[in-house]
């Protein structure tokens, strides 16, 4: 049609931002959760390298959102980290992780 300016197509993207200069939202991956996907029926308390690698640096149990267990499975491996803790086997707080000797339990 004559007259008429062309269009820019708005999918092509350069460098994070679409054609007109916007910035696109970064839509992340949904994470599986591991217990589901494995088929773990029971979170035992005293699997300690597994009950690791959902506590944080300071100690602290890590969110779903950030692990991406389903709420059942949150709840179990809460009450897990929390049974483990009361016997001696996690730690409470950050001192007792720099106490005990285990500065980096992620590994």
């Amino acid at each position: 049609m004559p007259g008429r300016k062309p269009t820019r197509p708005t999918s092509k993207t350069k460098g994070g931002r679409d054609v007109r200069g916007k910035s696109r939202k970064f839509v992340p991956k949904r994470k599986v959760c591991t217990f589901c996907a494995q088929h773990i029926a029971v979170i035992d308390y005293k699997d300690v390298p597994m009950l690791q690698r959902y506590i944080s640096d300071r100690g602290k149990i890590e969110p779903r959102r950030r692990t991406g267990t389903c709420a059942r499975h949150q709840r179990t491996l809460a009450e897990a980290i929390k049974r483990a803790r009361h016997i001696a086997l996690l730690p409470f707080t950050e001192d007792h992780i720099r106490e005990s000797g285990r500065g980096n339990m992620r590994d």
